[in-house]
């Protein structure tokens, strides 16, 4: 299936945790294709050429559809952004995890300098050599990341973690706005007309003042806030692509799949085992 052929997600909550679904059915597909790119055999002599395009346009189709996946979410987050804040489709675990609706941008570095360590070790238990020089660059895994490579990762690290930031004051921001001087106000009125006895024995006689003015703003805010976060987040993406070679940017695509994934699928597990025990405990109590 194709990024073209995923259902386009509405504002609707259902809609959208139906849309993920098949988004991340669509990752676990790219994953196999990932894995046989991966342990393909080396090409023959004279057409490398040709098996660095097909590895290219490979990794270019994966990080489409992690780009049709900001888009998707974008358009839902215009609709309502509330629900991104507390997403239904990811689970608890994930949420623990959670930085303005969704992964740290930054955790993608973490990531790629793990599985570097991973590989560079299973070279050297192998007997492999490790590069030969400051500027070697073979075509291999991430354990094979030259000293110029590192150099432009960790540029583009200490930009991404500057943006995190930014980001971070712009909700930092916008969750402090409850406690502005019109949201107490409000609050306060609020509470005196409850407390405010009427001739049919107490309570409102009118509706209260209405929070959605202010509100509507800090939504504004939050909406801005979270594409800003998950333009970083794709941007990370491709600037780490970018750097690697494209047998690299494989490697490092199944490195993200992978904990997307398997957190995802650990995340369910545990929440549907806590849901049967709230379950059993509930049950117990009424025998």
């Amino acid at each position: 299936m194709s990024s073209s052929e995923l259902p386009v997600p509405s504002s609707d909550q259902e809609i959208f945790s139906e849309f993920y679904n098949c988004w991340l059915s669509e990752m676990e597909r790219d994953l196999r294709l990932l894995y046989a790119m991966a342990a393909a055999s080396p090409p023959p002599q004279g057409s490398q050429c040709i098996d660095a395009l097909q590895v290219q346009v490979l990794v270019d189709r994966i990080v489409g559809h992690h780009e049709y996946y900001i888009r998707a979410k974008s358009a839902s987050a215009r609709g309502d952004v509330l629900p991104m804040f507390s997403p239904t489709w990811t689970s608890s675990t994930e949420n623990l995890f959670y930085w303005v609706g969704g992964y740290r941008p930054s955790l993608a570095f973490h990531v790629l300098y793990s599985k570097s360590g991973l590989q560079l070790d299973s070279q050297l238990a192998k007997g492999m050599m490790p590069p030969l020089g400051p500027d070697f660059e073979a075509e291999g895994d991430l354990g094979d990341l030259s000293h110029s490579q590192l150099v432009r990762i960790d540029s583009l690290m200490r930009e991404t973690i500057r943006h995190e930031r930014e980001i971070s004051e712009q909700e930092a921001s916008a969750q402090e706005s409850v406690g502005s001087t019109s949201m107490v106000a409000i609050s306060h009125q609020v509470t005196e007309a409850l407390l405010e006895p009427t001739s049919e024995g107490g309570g409102l006689t009118e509706p209260p003042p209405t929070m959605d003015a202010e509100m509507k703003e800090s939504r504004v805010s939050m909406t801005k806030a979270l594409e800003m976060a998950d333009t970083l987040r794709l941007d990370t993406l491709k600037g780490i692509v970018k750097i690697l070679r494209p047998l690299q940017a494989v490697h490092f695509l199944i490195a993200v799949s992978e904990l997307i994934l398997r957190v995802h699928e650990f995340g369910k597990r545990v929440d549907v085992s806590a849901k049967l025990r709230t379950t059993s405990s509930n049950k117990s109590a009424t025998v």
